[in-house]
């Protein structure tokens, strides 16, 4: 402990000392310090000087808007956040009534702005606390889903989620620290990039499961049975081009004001055959990417030669289009030709290259830079989109090869795939864990997660979303009220709403009268 301590003075002495040649200054009375240490046994505190004052010790301190205890528990933390966000309830109580008020999607949207994104905010960070501390914060979103949806209070969590389509707060958080995790690897010289986890440190982990892991550790664990396992994000350079040497790009478009669904095949390849004709100094290239279920490709026809590459399958098929251009590109360097025309089917591709953005698709970025190398080289390349399926050769072989592509191109991942990617598999976690409560009463009505899409009369929503739980006022006020179970006379069994639609013969007639059938289904 003396130390860590004589090497913190140290360190503050320099900064105190650069603070005073650059005309800075720091408060000894607003500075604070909190010893972040897990020790059970008995030590003295670190005591900091400023010129000779110091600096009071607390046990927990605010920074960036999370509080950090000194044994890192984060339950100062989420306890302050719950009682904001417990406050905030408020707005969506006075918005939201039975009979009248705001619908459910408006709701909803007012609850991830006000509420959600104050939890969402750090949960990266203090996502490594205990699962006793976070679950502090599951009342908070149950109660939301509540508000917003009118649900009876019986209503099964589980059934909130899905007919609200929110996820649970710890999948969220899982979501949330996995694409921190992504993005950060696609920053350079990041420093989460740098930190790795020891061997030694690994095999503690391992023989003492109740330690938490650190983050990017908890990711992998997350995502060890997807395909996201072991990749690597590509890198997203912000300032590829200075705005004194923007990227050129020629774009030729040889059918202009002909629909493909109104105008014969033949039609576009005798354009085709015009349109070589007047550039038959350029040498032809046509791209295509292809993306199908389990397999992503891409191609490239050359006039004596073709290449094919196989791709993650979380790449998108824009970016198998990209790639494709990227690859040809690449092949055009070392040849003796200056001349070239790539041709693609896909539009958006050449939209996105033809406008440059900061922002833009890092492949993209790539392809402008070895555009912009290659005009520096004395080459002229141009682009010309043709339509697909329609008779054009070139198109159609590299349609043929990307789809059928088997080499496989080992190449870093832009993150916007990957966070499709991500989504998509949580959201099938969660469809699994789903299928497992079969005997949850909303199962048979929504098997399958997705967003059901809210009325405008607020009474009809409320009535209809108490209908598809399957807790009503009629069926379950009785658990309040400290009564039996209401039973059907005629059936001697517990009225249900699946009971009264379509078992119950007794109700055969309003049956017949209101959806004009005697055998219903939910």
């Amino acid at each position: 402990m003396h130390l860590i301590e004589r090497q913190l003075q140290n360190a503050f002495n320099k900064l105190v000392a650069w603070c005073d040649n650059n005309g800075h200054a720091i408060s000894p009375e607003k500075s604070r310090c909190v010893h972040l240490c897990r020790k059970r046994n008995l030590h003295l505190d670190p005591v900091i000087y400023i010129r000779n004052f110091a600096i009071p010790l607390v046990n927990d301190i605010r920074f960036l808007g999370v509080i950090f205890d000194r044994k890192l528990t984060f339950l100062p933390h989420v306890l302050h956040l719950r009682k904001k966000c417990e406050r905030s309830l408020n707005i969506l109580k006075v918005l939201s009534k039975t009979s009248w008020g705001a619908d459910r999607t408006s709701l909803l949207r007012i609850y991830q702005a006000v509420i959600l994104s104050r939890i969402d905010y750090g949960s990266m960070v203090y996502g490594s606390a205990r699962f006793t501390v976070l679950r502090r914060l599951d009342p908070i979103h149950h109660s939301a889903l509540r508000i917003c949806t009118r649900a009876f209070r019986t209503s099964p969590v589980e059934s909130l989620y899905i007919i609200s389509h929110q996820l649970p707060l710890d999948s969220r958080r899982q979501k949330i620290s996995a694409l921190y995790c992504f993005r950060a690897q696609s920053v350079r010289k990041h420093p989460i990039n740098h930190l790795s986890l020891p061997a030694g440190l690994r095999r503690l982990y391992a023989a003492r499961p109740s330690h938490i892991l650190p983050l990017c550790e908890r990711t992998k664990m997350l995502l060890h049975d997807s395909d996201l396992s072991n990749i690597s994000v590509q890198f997203s350079d912000f300032f590829t081009f200075p705005h004194w040497d923007m990227p050129q790009f020629s774009l030729l478009n040889p059918f202009p004001g002909f629909d493909k669904s109104s105008t014969a095949p033949v039609t576009f390849q005798q354009l085709f055959h015009h349109h070589r004709y007047r550039y038959s100094s350029f040498v032809p290239i046509f791209t295509d990417g292809s993306k199908s279920d389990g397999h992503v490709g891409c191609g490239v026809v050359f006039p004596s030669d073709t290449l094919s590459y196989r791709l993650h399958n979380c790449c998108s098929v824009f970016t198998a289009e990209l790639v494709a251009i990227f690859c040809a590109l690449q092949e055009i360097s070392p040849s003796n030709q200056s001349n070239f025309i790539l041709y693609t089917d896909s539009m958006s591709a050449l939209e996105i290259l033809s406008h440059y953005d900061t922002q833009m698709h890092p492949v993209g970025l790539e392809i402008l830079s070895v555009l912009q190398f290659l005009r520096n080289s004395g080459f002229n390349i141009m682009f010309c989109w043709v339509p697909n399926h329609v008779g054009i050769s070139g198109n159609e072989t590299a349609d043929v090869i990307a789809r059928f592509a088997s080499e496989f191109h080992p190449r870093a991942l832009p993150y916007c795939d990957i966070k499709k990617f991500l989504v998509s598999h949580l959201l099938s976690l969660w469809q699994q864990k789903w299928n497992l409560l079969t005997r949850n009463k909303l199962y048979p009505v929504k098997p399958s997660i997705g967003l059901w899409p809210a009325l405008i009369m607020r009474e009809l929503d409320v009535k209809l979303t108490r209908l598809r739980i399957g807790h009503t006022r009629f069926t379950h006020r009785h658990l309040f009220l400290g009564q039996r179970a209401p039973r059907c006379p005629t059936c001697h069994t517990d009225f249900t709403v699946n009971h009264i639609f379509v078992e119950c013969p007794s109700f055969k007639c309003h049956r017949e009268y209101h959806f004009n059938s005697s055998s219903v289904t939910l």
